[in-house]
């Protein structure tokens, strides 16, 4: 039987059920999962190309309920795909089926996150909330997709699940993976407990760390990473929400372990503030997150809560410490009493890394599927809102804005957060205080190889006549554990040069005061003169200088010359500096030194770090 006929009698006996949807994205892995009417085996059929779909990964088992992990992936990619059996593919194979890779874990990206809460009514007012979305963010594709639990009314059944997800999100599931939480009406037809229902049938979610994190084992709750953002999914419908209870144990441990991403955003159903048509001030499950959960987050410097159960939108101003009942939130329990909007009050800011108790907002998003209403009034929000609609946010490196977005496509709230990074520059006589004199520099000359330079006011490179500027910054006070995020050195530069000069890591202890184009130290030479050996540098670039003006030069150090400056930190005694040399430049590059009279035109390191 030939292919294009096994194909078209494949198609003709076998129907795609459901799907096909995507779940756990990590920057190598996916899974691609969707149901058929008759047992067959899985396979999908993937690729970078949608006209080579090249790469086959296939499960022998004969089944009705599908699921491909796809594996081997390049992180942030875009990969079309097709789903089938290994008699042919029956769906996809055009460009509406495609998923993205997520980036490397840490690796900031403008990042596009869709916030649903109680979503799944299978009704207009779901569907004009979703319409709204899609219409507001045209091409800006989802990056990420939260759902905060009710995902399927009124008891979560499949039948339901596939009228208020299926068919409501059909496109949408087919390129992003959602992420979602446990509901209460969820919990009428699942159990957390033993992972079975309709809900843990149909999701599949990291229980083994798989998508970052540390692992919970259990699909109830979870934590994964995506970019440099931390996410965390707690169960406040069937977990045990002691202090001591699993869940919340774990929880501390994925914090202690996973606490290094620029930001932190948790998700779970019932909100620990609200005056909706639920009351945080009554309702157990409200009342125990609040008191039990807030403060392990709050401790590891939480940016964001999420939630939904109550039919409304309501948001916080930037909060800490606030774990009673509403008439207990007193003044100094919220960090910011702004509106937190950059064209009103000014955005919330919080330190950049490890920051405790700097203030979380919360928001409740229970509309995307109905609203209810309530008195409205809890004193913890800036803002609440008796309106249909979802959440989308924008994270763009230490920034996130946050935007809700009505039915009717209207911008009805919007907030922004904001991280500074520790930013601090080490200039001799200048920076960070004028006691600092931790730079070391001096030129080396190969037409006077014996001859040190360490007391001239001007280095000098020129790669014809064998002249090479060595450069170290010593002494710098940055607290062990933390990360480099960026760095930069300024020149001041009084002979242009033409030409394109490189860095390089040196690999000798040298001095100052006795380097010469022989010698790295008195007694000790260079492997080859002019520190040419591969036992004397690196061989990578860690950044070009091509000064063509006189004044301040800055240069960028790309990521081989952060990872550089984040081994000075790590390992202050391996601290061996620069060489910034060309052999193939023939025209002179000249600029100031440490012992230049005015001090603000020394050279400069400016380092960008997120404290531990």
């Amino acid at each position: 039987m030939g292919l294009a006929l096994g194909q078209s009698v494949l198609a003709a006996t076998v129907a795609v059920t459901r799907g096909p949807y995507l779940q756990t994205a990590t920057p190598t892995s996916i899974l691609v999962k969707w149901l058929t009417d008759l047992p067959i085996d899985s396979c999908v059929l993937y690729g970078t190309a949608l006209s080579s779909l090249a790469t086959t990964t296939c499960q022998t088992p004969l089944t009705t309920d599908h699921e491909v992990e796809l594996s081997g992936l390049v992180p942030s990619t875009k990969y079309y795909y097709s789903i089938g059996t290994s008699a042919g593919p029956l769906v996809g194979g055009n460009s509406t089926y495609y998923f993205f890779t997520s980036p490397r874990t840490g690796k900031a990206k403008p990042t596009r996150i869709w916030v649903v809460g109680d979503s799944g009514t299978a009704n207009n007012k779901a569907r004009a909330v979703r319409d709204a979305y899609l219409s507001w963010t045209r091409t800006r594709r989802t990056d990420l997709w939260l759902m905060l639990g009710d995902n399927a009314y009124l008891n979560g059944t499949d039948s339901e699940y596939q009228a208020a997800v299926f068919d409501m999100y059909p496109m949408m599931l087919r390129n992003t993976a959602p992420w979602s939480t446990f509901g209460n009406h969820d919990a009428h037809s699942a159990d957390s407990s033993s992972q079975s229902g309709p809900y843990y049938d149909i999701f599949t979610l990291p229980k083994n760390g798989e998508a970052g994190g540390v692992a919970s084992g259990t699909e109830a709750y979870y934590s994964f990473d995506y970019g440099n953002i931390h996410f965390i999914c707690l169960d406040s419908s069937g977990s045990d929400r002691s202090p001591t209870g699993a869940m919340l144990t774990w929880l501390k441990a994925d914090l202690d372990a996973a606490n290094r991403q620029d930001w932190l955003i948790a998700f779970w159903h019932h909100p620990p503030y609200s005056k909706g048509h639920h009351d945080s001030d009554v309702d157990p499950e409200l009342r125990q997150m609040r008191q039990f959960a807030l403060p392990i987050l709050e401790s590891y410097g939480v940016d964001l809560v999420l939630t939904g159960h109550s039919h409304s939108y309501e948001r916080s101003y930037l909060l800490d410490g606030h774990y009673g009942k509403s008439d207990t939130l007193t003044p100094a329990m919220i960090v910011d009493p702004g509106d937190g909007r950059e064209d009103g009050d000014g955005a919330y800011e919080k330190p950049l890394g490890f920051a405790p108790h700097a203030g979380t907002v919360y928001a409740v998003v229970g509309t995307s599927g109905e609203v209810v209403g309530g008195s409205l009034n809890h004193p913890a929000m800036y803002l609440s809102l008796n309106e249909l609609g979802s959440l989308v946010l924008d994270l763009n490196g230490y920034q996130l804005d946050a935007k809700f977005l009505s039915s009717t496509g209207v911008v009805r709230d919007h907030f922004t957060i904001k991280k500074n990074p520790v930013i601090v520059s080490f200039q001799d006589g200048v920076s960070p205080s004028p006691s600092y004199y931790g730079t070391r520099d001096t030129y080396i000359f190969q037409a006077q190889p014996d001859t040190n330079f360490g007391t001239a006011t001007t280095l000098w490179a020129n790669g014809a006549e064998g002249k090479a500027v060595l450069l170290r910054w010593k002494d710098l006070p940055i607290p062990a554990g933390s990360l480099v995020k960026a760095a930069t050195l300024t020149l001041n530069v009084t002979i242009p040069s033409n030409g394109t000069y490189n860095l390089h890591a040196l690999k000798h202890d040298w001095t100052q005061s006795q380097a010469t184009w022989n010698v790295y130290s008195t007694g000790h030479n260079w492997e080859v003169p002019g520190a040419q050996g591969t036992a004397d540098r690196g061989t990578t670039v860690l950044g070009t200088v091509a000064a063509p003006s006189t004044g301040q030069y800055t240069i960028t150090l790309n990521a081989s010359g952060v990872a550089l400056v984040q081994s000075w930190i790590d390992e202050p005694n391996k601290n061996r500096g620069i060489i910034l040399d060309n052999p193939a430049v023939t025209d002179d590059l000249a600029f100031d030194s440490r012992e230049a009279v005015t001090a603000s035109t020394r050279p400069k390191l400016t380092i960008t770090y997120k404290p531990q």
